[in-house]
């Protein structure tokens, strides 16, 4: 098949933020694209979306196999589920399913970098053990590492406090340098990362345009709104209570070991080189700034959501 053929993708969590972002993108290019979902009636927030749910259980071997029938190519997110157990159960379900229908490329989206060395976080050691479970299967695989994304500050926790306050307010150290990356650019890449010979078998740490740290970060808001904007470090035990309340005390954990794992001076994971990234995958990066501007920030003007 050659690269300027549509092709014929599964998405999985393609009603989630990440996922939906590369669903659209790939519709946009022409490929026939199904959504992976477990509930096919959930609004997906696209407008008359160009691609078409297939209701599917990732713990069910049947259900992958139903939905993998006729793809060609697949692009993996997991949803936000940190035992290891049932992490190694999806993957393995669908590294099988991939196989029997002679899928030729899987691209797996990792959601974190990865230490170089082992951790006690499930946020981390259960991404590792699905990137390996892909990595070792006869399907064709790229692991995508990208880092924290910008479209988390779009949102009814930060965006008011950034609009009304000029807080930007994150679970990070004022001196972590952070290579943001929107979900628009992490679809840009997983799209890449599936017509790129050259990365297959590899896992690559990616991330966006700019490298920044957090005051450097609020910088780059200032200039876009047009007002002054404090960069205010978050405790990471508040965030995780927080995030507690909408997830659930295991997934919170898991996403929050994380920010944990940097708070404790892991200063350069998650700043992933832009160029090597450009290079690599062929692709532009959006500028945090321009990112900034394109955005909508006037919805959480007074608080509103």
């Amino acid at each position: 098949m050659s690269e300027d053929q549509p092709k014929r993708y599964l998405v999985t969590g393609a009603n989630g933020f990440q996922g939906g972002a590369v669903a659209r993108l790939l519709a946009a290019r022409g490929h026939e694209v199904r959504g992976l979902v477990r509930d096919a009636d959930r609004p997906a927030g696209d407008e008359g979306r160009a691609w078409t749910p297939v209701r599917g259980d990732l713990g069910s071997a049947e259900d992958l196999r139903h939905a993998f029938e006729g793809v060609t190519h697949t692009v993996v997110t997991l949803p936000l589920v940190y035992e290891a157990d049932t992490v190694l159960a999806y993957a393995r379900n669908i590294a099988e399913a991939a196989r029997e229908a002679g899928v030729s490329r899987l691209v797996y989206n990792v959601n974190t970098p990865l230490p170089v060395e082992r951790t006690e976080r499930a946020g981390f050691e259960t991404r590792r053990l699905a990137e390996q479970v892909f990595l070792d299967s006869a399907v064709p695989t790229v692991s995508v590492r990208p880092p924290v994304y910008l479209d988390n500050l779009f949102s009814p926790w930060n965006g008011p406090a950034l609009v009304n306050d000029g807080v930007l307010a994150y679970p990070l150290p004022a001196g972590q340098r952070v290579a943001w990356m929107s979900h628009t650019d992490l679809a840009q890449v997983l799209a890449a990362a599936a017509e790129t010979e050259e990365l297959v078998g590899r896992a690559v740490d990616v991330g966006g345009a700019d490298v920044l740290t957090g005051p450097e970060l609020a910088a780059v808001f200032a200039d876009a709104l047009g007002r002054e904007v404090r960069f205010l470090p978050l405790g990471v035990e508040d965030f995780e209570a927080g995030l507690g309340q909408l997830l659930g005390a295991e997934s919170a954990a898991g996403v929050a070991g994380i920010y944990h794992h940097v708070a404790a001076g892991d200063q350069e994971l998650l700043a992933a080189e832009p160029a090597t990234t450009e290079r690599l995958f062929g692709v532009q990066l959006t500028s945090t700034v321009e990112w900034v501007k394109t955005r909508n920030w006037d919805i959480w003007s007074g608080g509103g959501a």
